[in-house]
């Protein structure tokens, strides 16, 4: 009995096969390149902001105070 000699539908088959795979993901990436962008640019601004910003102080003087 030969290769072609078999009872079996070959496109069946190759079919079952083909469905028995599983599936390819395919996750895209742009949602999460432009979230890490994002996120290193606020990360970058936050920074630049908290080194060029004038240091906060408070400096209450009492009225009456002894000199």
């Amino acid at each position: 009995m030969g290769i072609r000699d078999s009872t079996l539908d070959a496109s069946a088959l190759a079919r079952a096969r083909t469905l028995l795979q599983p599936p390819a993901r395919k996750d895209p990436l742009w949602p999460a390149l432009v979230a890490a962008v994002a996120l290193a640019f606020t990360s970058v601004v936050f920074a630049a902001i908290m080194v060029l910003a004038p240091p906060v102080t408070t400096e209450r003087v009492a009225k009456g105070a002894p000199s």
